[in-house]
């Protein structure tokens, strides 16, 4: 079942409302008080020494500028709020597949061995994935050779009886005996999508609620 959540939803687009209007009423009171202040002006000024055109014209100018910037923040709010909408629509597509992204948890498969990636800097010769239990002690490990730059994956096969709970990996990779640069990544199962202030956020099965942009791959 797909569950999709919108954190603001209601409340957020009433107090969107409220403030748009609110806006637009202080704009157009500040309006009309400077047309009053201008007739004013113009009906009391001395014959002698009539109000400088540039001045009015400036004067003019300055209040359909914050009229303007008004009228542009109403239209980006209506956006961003498009927007959030259109990510929540994308994001329903999530629902059920697996992501990958940075992390040193050991994942299943289902044939029951346990899975795990990593990221290469640049090639490397050697590397080698140590698997722990949720003890951190050593279980068994993993060595591949001639892997290239980017993302990789490894498989384990646990030992009859093993506990698949807990385990997690690390990886050392070498090239020619000089270490190279790898970063742990996991797998894990999209749940349920919702938005918030951090956008738009995955709950995942086993990590939880995670950024979108945390995410390295879909599949």
């Amino acid at each position: 079942m797909t569950t999709v959540t919108n954190n603001t939803a209601t409340s957020g687009t009433a107090a969107t409302s409220t403030t748009s209007t609110t806006s637009k009423n202080s704009m157009s009171e500040a309006s009309d008080r400077f047309l009053k202040l201008l007739v004013t002006q113009m009906q009391n000024q001395d014959p002698l020494n009539p109000a400088d055109n540039s001045q009015i014209t400036s004067q003019m100018a300055q209040i359909n500028t914050v009229t303007g910037i008004d009228k542009l923040n109403t239209t980006m709010t209506s956006m961003s709020t498009n927007m959030t909408q259109l990510q929540m629509l994308q994001g329903t597509g999530l629902v059920g597949h697996s992501v990958v992204m940075e992390g040193n948890q050991l994942g299943t498969n289902t044939a029951g061995n346990g899975v795990g990636g990593y990221e290469l800097a640049a090639a490397a010769s050697n590397v080698q994935v140590d698997i722990y239990n949720a003890a951190g002690i050593k279980l068994d490990t993993v060595t591949q050779s001639g892997m290239g730059a980017g993302l990789q994956s490894f498989e384990w096969t646990p030992p009859s009886g093993t506990s698949m709970t807990g385990l997690t990996f690390k990886v050392t990779a070498t090239s020619g005996g000089k270490a190279i640069t790898s970063t742990p990544m996991m797998s894990d199962l999209v749940d349920a999508v919702s938005t918030g202030d951090s956008g738009l956020m995955l709950e995942l099965r086993n990590s939880g609620s995670t950024a979108y942009s945390k995410i390295k791959t879909v599949s």
